[in-house]
């Protein structure tokens, strides 16, 4: 999920020695002045990590199940994908409310309950896109799915059009006027070039580029930051110790070198997999190339954990994670930092 982000300080996130239990983050390292990881569950939880303090604030809301968030410091609010209620929700006045315990946000703007299975958020100035992965023809043998472009105005989240995908979606990821998507229960990524200029209409819309990643066995979740992108593999989806991250450095030269239908190969790229990462179902990540810092969503492991690598262009293997925070049922991550 990316995040708007202007940096002070371009140190390490998180301390070299791994955390060995959940609940610890690592209190005692310094970033930047603000480093606020938000996290999000199917049990409609809404929590925000201080990685400075340790303090965890949490954020009632009116979702009983979320995937996708997205915070704005110009607007001191945050955006929630509901699956309860299949709409986009903001909640306004974060940096008013304090930190710790639970706060009571207000909600200030909606949109119409157009979703149904929504997945993913990817905001591109005043533009909302919700990736769906609804069946829409009962048939499971020709896969499709949908993207939702939402206007943000000052009444509300405006539906602009829908685009039919030809395959199922889940992960999704602007990079500058292009929108790149994970190709659900397949090892492949897919591009829109100049995605919100080019489909203004309601469509059934044909990807300009496919090309798979070698050694990735099902896309979910991918972030870019930097040159870099970062996807997650979640292996089987009843495994809790197959999943992966990818990391592609250098992205945009390789997936522009790569023909239609080809892939990136293993050597040109990182994988970090194996049991001491708890890695099972990864769902949803964010990269941050200044710290160098992966942040996941892993939902399966231990019922749901939040987990975060360090030096993540230079390490790769059965490593365990730098960071672990139990959240039982977690969705979504996005980081914030200024």
């Amino acid at each position: 999920m990316k995040r708007l982000i202007s940096y002070s300080l371009l140190i390490l996130l998180l301390g070299v020695v791994g955390c060995n239990k959940d609940d610890n983050l690592n209190p005692g390292v310094e970033t930047s002045t603000t480093a606020h990881l938000y996290a999000t569950s199917h049990n409609g939880d809404v929590r925000r990590y201080d990685i400075n303090s340790g303090i965890v604030t949490n954020y009632a809301n009116s979702s009983s199940d979320i995937e996708g968030i997205f915070f704005s410091a110009v607007d001191d609010a945050f955006t929630i994908v509901s699956r309860s209620s299949g709409m986009l929700e903001m909640y306004q006045g974060i940096g008013t409310l304090g930190e710790g315990g639970t706060k009571n946000p207000e909600i200030i703007l909606m949109s119409n309950p157009d979703l149904e299975s929504p997945r993913d958020l990817a905001v591109n100035g005043d533009f909302y896109v919700v990736s769906d992965n609804t069946d829409l023809d009962g048939d499971e043998t020709t896969p499709e799915g949908r993207l939702f472009v939402y206007r943000k105005t000052e009444s509300g989240f405006s539906l602009r059009n829908t685009v039919q995908t030809k395959f199922k979606v889940w992960g999704i990821e602007f990079i500058g006027e292009d929108l790149f998507l994970a190709v659900d229960e397949t090892s492949r990524l897919a591009v829109y070039r100049e995605f919100l200029n080019t489909y203004i209409n309601n469509r059934i819309a044909t990807a300009d580029k496919i090309i798979a990643i070698q050694g990735l066995v099902r896309a979910h979740g991918l972030d870019f930051d930097k040159g870099t992108m970062v996807v997650s593999d979640i292996g089987e989806v009843e495994s809790s110790s197959d999943g992966g991250l990818h990391i592609i450095q250098n992205f945009e030269e390789k997936f522009s070198n790569t023909s239609n239908g080809g892939f990136i190969g293993a050597e040109e790229q990182l994988r970090i997999s194996g049991a001491n990462t708890l890695l099972g179902n990864p769902v949803n990540l964010v990269y941050d190339a200044a710290y160098n810092v992966i942040f996941v969503a892993e939902a399966l492991n231990n019922g749901g954990r939040v987990l975060a690598f360090n030096n993540a262009t230079s390490v790769s293997g059965n490593i365990g994670p730098d960071l672990r925070y139990g959240l039982q049922g977690v969705s979504s991550v996005f980081f914030y930092t200024e």
